[in-house]
């Protein structure tokens, strides 16, 4: 049983982590949350939905759907965050919040409230494959953790390896240096915003084939937990987020195997409590020097 609830906290792990790293892109470049980033995850969703309905194949969903959130992310920057840049925070996440319950009225409009299944339109089914005899592993698993480490791996390489991502970085760093060096920070942020729905296109594709669910207000406790996981992490830190997301799953999983699965959605709180009890600044998060 062990065996089996470390597998699905992986799985679930690893979309967490996914969803989390677009709350730290975008929490290190502004320093403030995105609530509605969670949003475009679950618009991402129903993009893929939309296009699998279609006929279109599963890949060519999603990476459609990915193009589609990420116009949506350099939108809601442009439209609900720019003219709030000079502000305080505090104004620019009321904003994101005003941004994030249009979104969920904007989806309840025009998709419905009712419930939608993901996996009636897949091209393959879902099977088992036993490791040991009491735990098996799915192929929608093994594809979850492939997907989400993959885009993981490819955002660490864009940021270290590519000159845009360095840019980001310098941004992230000291916006008004990076500006001076004839960086043009505009762009960058906008950028963040683009990668960071993009990743959360990939995460609402496979929340809503893991639970076989999409539905209007998905984006609450996944969200939830990918904010938690962020913030575990160390928000700002990539990689923090990565490991929070992995840890907030598999917790999350035993948990609910071991005590119960009525206090599934409060275990991963009650871990980021703890943990911020002893580590303020989060796993791998750095107390800012004044």
């Amino acid at each position: 049983m062990f065996s089996q609830q470390l597998i699905n906290g992986l799985t679930l792990g690893t979309i967490f982590a996914l969803v989390a790293l677009g709350y730290s892109m975008v929490y290190g470049v502004l320093f403030f949350v995105n609530f509605a980033h969670a949003d475009v995850m679950m618009f991402g969703a129903y993009f893929c939905l939309v296009f699998l309905s279609s006929g279109v194949p599963v890949v060519l969903s999603l990476i459609l759907a990915m193009v589609c959130c990420a116009v949506m992310g350099a939108v809601i920057e442009f439209v609900a965050y720019r003219a709030l840049r000079g502000s305080s925070r505090l104004a620019a996440m009321a904003s994101a919040l005003g941004v994030s319950t249009a979104l969920q009225i904007a989806a309840q409009l025009i998709f419905g409230s009712q419930t939608r299944s993901m996996r009636g339109h897949l091209s393959f089914e879902v099977k088992q494959y036993y490791i040991t005899d009491n735990a098996y592993i799915t192929n929608l698993q093994m594809l979850t953790i492939v997907v989400a480490v993959c885009m993981m791996a490819a955002l660490q390489f864009y940021l270290k390896k590519t000159r845009s991502g360095k840019a980001l970085r310098a941004t992230a760093q000291d916006r008004e240096a990076a500006s001076l060096m004839g960086i043009n920070t505009n762009r960058v942020i906008s950028q963040t915003f683009m990668i960071g729905s993009a990743l959360a296109a990939v995460g609402g594709f496979l929340v809503a084939a893991t639970y076989d669910a999409v539905y209007p207000t998905m984006s609450i406790s996944v969200g939830n937990k990918a904010f938690a996981s962020a913030i575990l992490g160390g928000i700002g830190n990539i990689p923090g987020a990565m490991i929070g997301g992995v840890l907030i799953g598999i917790v999350e999983s035993l948990g609910a195997a071991y005590l119960s699965s009525s206090y599934r959605d409060a275990i991963a709180f009650v871990v980021l409590i703890l943990v911020l009890l002893i580590k303020p600044t989060g796993i791998m998060g750095r107390r800012e020097k004044k």
